[in-house]
Protein backbone atom coordinates (compact mmCIF):
# COMPACT_ATOMS: atom_id res chain seq x y z
CA UNK A 1 0.00 0.00 0.00
CA UNK A 2 1.20 3.27 -0.90
CA UNK A 3 0.35 6.59 1.66
CA UNK A 4 1.51 9.81 0.30
CA UNK A 5 1.35 12.68 2.68
CA UNK A 6 1.97 16.26 2.66
CA UNK A 7 3.45 17.76 5.85
CA UNK A 8 5.31 21.07 7.37
CA UNK A 9 8.29 21.52 8.78
CA UNK A 10 10.83 19.75 6.02
CA UNK A 11 13.91 22.56 5.68
CA UNK A 12 16.59 19.78 4.97
CA UNK A 13 18.05 17.02 4.20
CA UNK A 14 17.97 16.84 8.47
CA UNK A 15 14.73 16.55 8.40
CA UNK A 16 14.68 13.89 5.48
CA UNK A 17 16.77 11.77 7.37
CA UNK A 18 14.95 12.16 10.40
CA UNK A 19 11.41 11.15 9.07
CA UNK A 20 13.28 8.33 6.46
CA UNK A 21 14.73 6.35 10.03
CA UNK A 22 11.64 7.16 12.32
CA UNK A 23 8.73 5.55 9.71
CA UNK A 24 11.57 2.56 8.38
CA UNK A 25 11.20 1.57 12.09
CA UNK A 26 7.49 1.21 12.05
CA UNK A 27 6.08 -2.47 11.63
CA UNK A 28 5.05 -3.39 8.19
CA UNK A 29 6.98 -0.18 6.58
CA UNK A 30 9.05 -1.09 3.21
CA UNK A 31 10.28 2.33 2.10
CA UNK A 32 9.92 5.88 2.84
CA UNK A 33 11.33 8.45 0.70
CA UNK A 34 11.14 12.61 1.44
CA UNK A 35 10.23 15.80 -1.55
CA UNK A 36 12.28 18.64 1.09
CA UNK A 37 11.12 20.83 -2.11
CA UNK A 38 7.07 19.37 -1.93
CA UNK A 39 7.31 19.06 1.81
CA UNK A 40 5.88 15.33 0.41
CA UNK A 41 6.40 11.96 2.55
CA UNK A 42 5.87 8.57 0.07
CA UNK A 43 4.87 5.30 2.40
CA UNK A 44 5.03 2.22 0.69
CA UNK A 45 3.81 -0.49 3.23
CA UNK A 46 2.56 -3.83 3.36
CA UNK A 47 -0.52 -2.23 6.33
CA UNK A 48 -2.68 0.31 5.70
CA UNK A 49 -0.88 1.88 8.81
CA UNK A 50 -1.47 5.86 7.57
CA UNK A 51 -2.67 6.77 10.95
CA UNK A 52 0.02 5.82 12.38
CA UNK A 53 1.90 7.32 9.80
CA UNK A 54 0.89 10.84 10.51
CA UNK A 55 0.88 10.64 14.12
CA UNK A 56 4.54 9.50 14.17
CA UNK A 57 5.03 12.47 11.92
CA UNK A 58 3.27 15.05 14.30
CA UNK A 59 5.26 13.48 17.01
CA UNK A 60 8.91 14.66 15.69
CA UNK A 61 7.35 17.69 14.33
CA UNK A 62 6.41 17.23 11.15
CA UNK A 63 2.27 17.78 10.62
CA UNK A 64 0.58 16.63 8.07
CA UNK A 65 -0.53 19.52 6.01
CA UNK A 66 -3.75 21.64 7.28
CA UNK A 67 -3.74 19.29 10.72
CA UNK A 68 -1.91 21.72 13.67
CA UNK A 69 -2.88 24.91 14.43
CA UNK A 70 -2.00 27.46 17.40
CA UNK A 71 0.20 25.36 20.18
CA UNK A 72 0.25 22.50 18.29
CA UNK A 73 1.39 24.00 15.33
CA UNK A 74 4.36 25.84 17.34
CA UNK A 75 5.33 23.00 19.30
CA UNK A 76 5.25 20.74 15.69
CA UNK A 77 7.59 23.62 14.84
CA UNK A 78 10.11 23.14 17.54
CA UNK A 79 10.20 19.56 17.54
CA UNK A 80 10.77 19.66 13.97
CA UNK A 81 13.79 21.66 14.76
CA UNK A 82 15.24 19.58 17.12
CA UNK A 83 14.60 16.30 14.61
CA UNK A 84 16.24 18.50 12.24
CA UNK A 85 19.29 18.55 13.96
CA UNK A 86 19.37 14.78 14.55
CA UNK A 87 18.80 13.86 11.25
CA UNK A 88 21.67 16.07 10.54
CA UNK A 89 24.18 14.03 13.11
CA UNK A 90 22.77 10.51 12.46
Amino acid sequence: MKHIIDVENIKCGGCANTIMKTLGKLKGVERVSVDIEQGRVSVDSADDNREQLVVTLLHNGYPEKGTAEGIQAATAKARSFVSCAIGKIG
